[in-house]
C-alpha cells in the first residue's frame, strides 16, 4: 500500500472541513424525576400548547458512573425503546462541548444521541440528561471475558473493532474533533452483529491548529508519548496511538504498555519501542528540552507478536492517518465478500459510506477501502 506522504496526514489532521449541521433532536427540561440508583421515571417535557412534547423514562439500573456523572439504562415510554441516560453536571457558564459535539457526529459507528434534557436540584445545580442509543457491551467486556478463560480473542474479531474504530474516528477528525479517550471501555458492542460504537464524547475537543490543549488527557495506558511529554499542540494523531494500543491489547490479552504514572509509562513504551530520538521526541514536544533517558533499543515487533503488525510511531506525523490505517492488509479479509463472523453470520455494515463520507481523501485511498468485487 502507498502510503500518505507527511504533508497529506499533516494536511488532513489539521485542515478540517466545516462540521455537518445539528441534528435537530428533543430538547426539554425534566419536570419529574427522583433516585440516582435506578427504579424512577423522569419525566420531560419540551415546548407548550399544541407543541408540547412530553417524554417517560423509567430507569431499570446504572450502567456506568465516574466523576462525570452516572449513566441509567431505561425506557422510553411512550415507544418502549431502550436507551442510556448519561446524566452530567452542567456548568451554566458554558455550553455543554459532549453536547455540541454529538449534535454533529451522526455515524453508523458512533453512538446516536437521541434526546437531551436538563433538570434543575435544590441547589440550584444544573444537570444534563443525553438519550443516547443501548449498545449492550462493551470491547471491554468482551476482552476481559476471553482473557478470564485463557483464550485469546478471534482474529475476525480484533479486525472488525479495529476497523471500526478507525472508521469513527475517520469521520470525526475529518471535522477536527479528536475524541481524546479511546480506550476499551468507551468502545460498544451488540454482540449479534458485532456492530461497533464509539461513545463517551465528554473528553472530545475540536482542536483548533496554534490553540494550546490540556496535555493531562486519555486514560493512561492508552495516552500518546506526546501527551506525557506535555504537548499542548497536538493533532488527532493521539487517537490513532489509543487505536494501536487497544488493537494490541485485544491480541495480547493485556494492555501493552502498563504504566502505573506518568513517567512509568514512558518507561513501559520505551521497553517496546526502544528510546526516542532526539529527532523524534522534538517532533512530540519541540519545547521539551531534557533527553535524559537511558539508551534502550526496541524491542522486535516480531517478539512482541506472532507476527509483523502495524507498527506505531514515536512522531504524530508519521503515524497512520484513520482511513490510511483501514488500508492496511491486516483488514484484506473484513473485504472479501465470503467473509462470515464465526458463527456464519454476515458481518456488520462496513460499506455504507455517508455521502461525502470518502470525499477528503486521496482517490487511492477511498478505492482501497471498498469492498472487493464478488
Amino acid at each position: 500500500m502507498k502510503e500518505l506522504t507527511l504533508e497529506q496526514r499533516e494536511q488532513q489532521r489539521c485542515q478540517q472541513q466545516p462540521p455537518p449541521p445539528e441534528q435537530q433532536i428533543f430538547e426539554g427540561r425534566v419536570v419529574d424525576s427522583e433516585g440516582r440508583s435506578g427504579g424512577h421515571v423522569i419525566t420531560a417535557v419540551a415546548g407548550s400548547g399544541a407543541s408540547k412534547q412530553t417524554y417517560n423514562f423509567a430507569t431499570e439500573r446504572v450502567v456506568g458512573n465516574g466523576s462525570f456523572g452516572v449513566v441509567f439504562q431505561a425506557t422510553c415510554l411512550e415507544t418502549a425503546e431502550t436507551v442510556a441516560i448519561k446524566k452530567v453536571l452542567q456548568d451554566k457558564r458554558f455550553k455543554n462541548r459532549e453536547l455540541q459535539i454529538m449534535k454533529v457526529v451522526d455515524h453508523p459507528n458512533i453512538v446516536k444521541l437521541k434526546q437531551c434534557f436538563y433538570s434543575q436540584t435544590e441547589k440550584d445545580e444544573t444537570f444534563l440528561h443525553l438519550v443516547l442509543e443501548y449498545v449492550p457491551d462493551t470491547v471491554y467486556r468482551i476482552s476481559k471475558s476471553y482473557s478470564k478463560n485463557n483464550q485469546r480473542m478471534p482474529p475476525i474479531f480484533v479486525k472488525l473493532y479495529t476497523y471500526q474504530m478507525c472508521r469513527a474516528l475517520g469521520h470525526i477528525h475529518k471535522y477536527g474533533i479528536c475524541h481524546r479517550d479511546i480506550k476499551p471501555q468507551n468502545l460498544l458492542v451488540n454482540t449479534e452483529t458485532h456492530q461497533l460504537k464509539l461513545c463517551d464524547f465528554g473528553s472530545a475537543k475540536v482542536l483548533i491548529k496554534g490553540e494550546p490543549n490540556i496535555s493531562y488527557i486519555c486514560s493512561r495506558y492508552y495516552r500518546a508519548p506526546e501527551l506525557i511529554f506535555g504537548a499542548t499542540d497536538y493533532t488527532s494523531a493521539i487517537d490513532v496511538w489509543s487505536v494501536g494500543c487497544v488493537l494490541a491489547e485485544l491480541l495480547l490479552g493485556s494492555p501493552m504498555f502498563p504504566g502505573e504514572s506518568g513517567v512509568d509509562q514512558l518507561v513501559e513504551i520505551i521497553k517496546v519501542l526502544g528510546t526516542p530520538t532526539k529527532e523524534e521526541i522534538h517532533a512530540m514536544n519541540p519545547n521539551y528540552t531534557e533527553f535524559k533517558f537511558p539508551q534502550i533499543k526496541a524491542h522486535p515487533w516480531a517478539k512482541v507478536f506472532s507476527k509483523r503488525l502495524p507498527p506505531d510511531a514515536y512522531a504524530p506525523n508519521r503515524r497512520f492517518a484513520a482511513h490510511e490505517a483501514m488500508c492496511h492488509p491486516f483488514f484484506d479479509e473484513l473485504r472479501d465478500p465470503a467473509a462470515r463472523l464465526p458463527n456464519g453470520k454476515a458481518l456488520p455494515p462496513l460499506f455504507d459510506w455517508l455521502p461525502g463520507e470518502l470525499d477528503h481523501l486521496p482517490q487511492e485511498i477511498a478505492a482501497k477501502l471498498q469492498q472487493r468485487a464478488v
